[in-house]
């Protein structure tokens, strides 16, 4: 009887006993609680679709499509780097050593070092091989300066130790060279004169057709720029079975294949085209109108 009475006897003894036995029965639930509450807060979920509300997202929805950016013609020349030009212009074809292009960071560049910096600026201005003129560059967009930059980035990336060359004194404010209504460049004297015309002739091997009217839907101004600074290193002379811009006979069987095909091909590569054709920091967009630009010139 004893043994069943005890199974049956409380925990509680003392009085002592029973007063914690009741704070503890206020105290633990609250904790529990306020636990649970520390823990619901600081892992709040965001529910589907809520996070389209932020400032962020709304300014970004709100933001305009086209930006109209005005500079003074009378500041102060901002000069690409080496490494700028480089990734911009010169990486479609030094990057993956296309069309015998020295590839950067082999021992492809140990002759072309050998030349020194004035040999190779001579070749790059000129033009070698598939390479055309300043790398399908105008001297409007880049200097002569960038140029020789890119050079000492490409041949320091290939072992190469270059210094780089002196930047050239910005023009006084307000002195920029007036040009005559026929687009000539304005007279100068001596070298003046010799400069002039030496840009002015790059100036009209590199344009290979006038501008395009916009289509619909499309932004060709966009798209002639980038041809300008980058596709027409091969697009120019055909470079690699390019179809050369303007060439209705080569564009006609890729445009029957569909705009979506085309900007795809341009978008991811073919053949030996690389990815965006080389301009890896351009935008899908900028390398579709590009495409439509080409395809506006071949219609």
């Amino acid at each position: 009887m004893s043994e069943a009475h005890n199974e049956h006897e409380s925990l509680i003894k003392t009085p002592k006993q029973l007063i914690l036995a009741v704070i503890a029965g206020f105290l633990v639930p609250i904790v529990i609680i306020v636990l649970l509450v520390n823990y619901v807060g600081n892992n709040a979920l965001t529910g589907a679709g809520s996070g389209a509300m932020t400032e962020k997202a709304i300014a970004a929805r709100i933001a305009p499509v086209a930006k109209v950016e005005i500079k003074d013609a009378n500041a102060p020349r901002v000069y690409q780097t080496g490494e700028q030009l480089y990734k911009a212009v010169c990486a479609a074809c030094h990057a993956t050593g296309a069309a015998g292009a020295p590839k950067v960071g082999t021992a492809d560049w140990a002759p072309r070092i050998a030349q020194g910096y004035d040999g190779m600026l001579k070749i790059a201005l000129a033009g070698k091989g598939a390479m055309p003129a300043r790398g399908g560059t105008s001297p409007d967009d880049v200097t002569d300066y960038e140029i020789g930059r890119a050079i000492v980035y490409m041949a320091n990336a290939s072992g190469g130790k270059l210094q780089e060359p002196a930047e050239p004194a910005q023009p006084a404010s307000g002195a920029a060279a007036a040009a005559p209504a026929s687009g000539a460049p304005a007279a100068a004297s001596g070298a003046d004169a010799s400069a002039a015309a030496t840009a002015a002739a790059a100036m009209a091997s590199l344009k290979t057709a006038a501008p395009v009217a916009a289509s619909a839907g499309g932004n060709l101004e966009a798209g002639k720029q980038l041809y300008n600074t980058v596709c027409m290193a091969c697009h120019a002379s055909g470079v690699m079975n390019a179809p050369k811009f303007g060439d209705k006979a080569a564009w006609a069987p890729r445009i029957a294949t569909g705009i979506d095909t085309l900007h795809n091909a341009a978008l991811k590569g073919l053949n030996a085209m690389p990815p965006k054709g080389g301009a890896t920091n351009a935008s899908d967009d900028d390398v579709k109108a590009a495409v439509d630009y080409m395809v506006s010139a071949a219609k």
